[in-house]
């Protein structure tokens, strides 16, 4: 089939169009999605291969007889878009909308060109650009989407598995502890004991019933997680910090286990449902892993204000314990979903693995990090949380020239 010379021109102006139909895409995108700017191609790499798309397309106008194979490089860096889409947090909707976006702008484009192009079109050359210009985006759009669907694809069966063991695990938790509860309770009924034998069996009733509810409060913070949303009540960190001590308070008189908190922790406000979740979970597994050899059994809790890496204040608070410790292999995967460091040296203590994973995302959530700290004889974890508001700032500097 011969060469169309209008064909050939439109292609040529696209090219020579390459970088400000780039520029004109980029603003329509921003316009629409809430992303920055500057994520939206967020390196000049990817920033350098959206202008081949471009060439591309021109080359599929230019040549009647040419095609976009799957291995071709236009296909390769539209797959690298469709996946950066989707570590952006980009919905089906606007991926799709992104390549409308793009078609309107081309066509506007290519009906802008005909008109001052040298070689005259005629109807044939109009329908033939205008069909292979849809036919070059949908083919582009094709394989964004289809990478965007296969990484989608990836990450629901990733969660089916995780949800399965995670059903394996809390009925396999949820079962025990009832038992447990229930043995006691009709031990309490039908037996004729002592005060040190009644006492005993209402501290399994109680140690029971309060994991029981920690792994419902896990759960339900879980789905919080997930669906984003989360309740905004704030209260002052040492607010917060206190009330997770008070509902660990039985379970730690249970052990001989003393929470302390030491001195006075910076005044700003959290969220209060989130930081007193991650602190009971902390204390949670303090007492849990107590040392029953030593004879003095605590968790303390300090915070101070310190400096980030990017020069700005941040609350850093630490849950120091003496218990067991933690295994030096455990340490890479301790808030890993599901993982147990204590599983075969400490089989009594019963969990789903589930309470330090959560920390950690609940944390991340807020923009905070945390982290399990190197030490010799005890256990240290570390949270660090963002100054965001011009108050917390004034206060928790106000509090660390008073403390010095």
């Amino acid at each position: 089939m011969s060469e169309s010379p209008f064909l050939a021109e439109i292609a040529e102006r696209l090219r020579d169009a390459r970088n400000a139909i780039t520029a004109r895409w980029l603003e329509r995108i921003v316009a629409r999605v809430t992303v920055p700017p500057r994520a939206v191609f967020p390196t000049d790499d990817l920033l350098d291969h959206i202008p081949l798309l471009i060439e591309g397309i021109a080359a599929f106008v230019h040549d009647r007889a040419d095609v976009i194979p799957a291995d071709s490089v236009v296909t390769h860096h539209a797959r690298a878009l469709g996946e950066l889409r989707y570590r952006q947090g980009f919905s089906e909707h606007e991926v799709l909308k992104e390549f409308e976006i793009l078609g309107g702008i081309l066509f506007s484009f290519v009906s802008h060109a005909a008109d001052h192009c040298v070689n005259r079109p005629d109807y044939a050359d109009v329908f033939d650009v205008g069909s292979r210009v849809f036919h070059a985006v949908a083919l582009v759009q094709q394989a964004t989407t289809g990478r965007f669907l296969e990484l989608a694809k990836e990450m629901v069966a990733e969660r089916e598995g995780r949800l399965r063991a995670f059903h394996r695990a809390l009925t396999h938790e949820m079962r025990n502890r009832i038992g447990a509860t229930l043995g006691a309770g009709k031990l309490l009924q039908d037996l004729d004991l002592n005060a040190a034998q009644r006492a005993d069996l209402v501290g399994v009733v109680v140690r029971n019933a309060d994991n029981m509810r920690l792994v419902l409060e896990n759960l339900l913070e879980l789905a919080r997680l997930e669906s984003d949303v989360r309740a905004q009540r704030h209260v002052l960190l040492g607010a917060a910090v206190f009330e997770a001590a008070r509902q660990m308070r039985d379970m730690a008189a249970s052990r001989d286990v003393q929470i302390a908190v030491m001195g006075e922790l910076p005044p700003v406000e959290v969220n209060a449902a989130a930081i007193e979740l991650c602190f009971m979970n902390l204390l949670s597994n303090a007492i849990k892993y107590s040392d029953p050899r030593k004879p003095d059994r605590w968790v303390r809790i300090s915070g101070e204000v310190m400096t980030s890496t990017s020069g700005d204040p941040e609350i850093v608070v630490r849950v120091e314990d003496n218990g067991i410790g933690i295994p030096a292999d455990a340490a890479p995967h301790i808030f890993e979903r599901f993982y147990r460091a204590h599983a075969e040296i400490e089989p009594a203590v019963e969990g789903s693995g589930l309470g330090l994973n959560l920390v950690h995302e609940t944390i991340a959530s807020i923009g905070g990090r945390v982290a399990l700290e190197a030490c010799d004889d005890r256990t240290c974890f570390v949270i660090a949380l963002p100054c965001r508001r011009a108050v917390d700032a004034a206060r928790a500097s106000s509090a660390q020239s008073m403390a010095s």
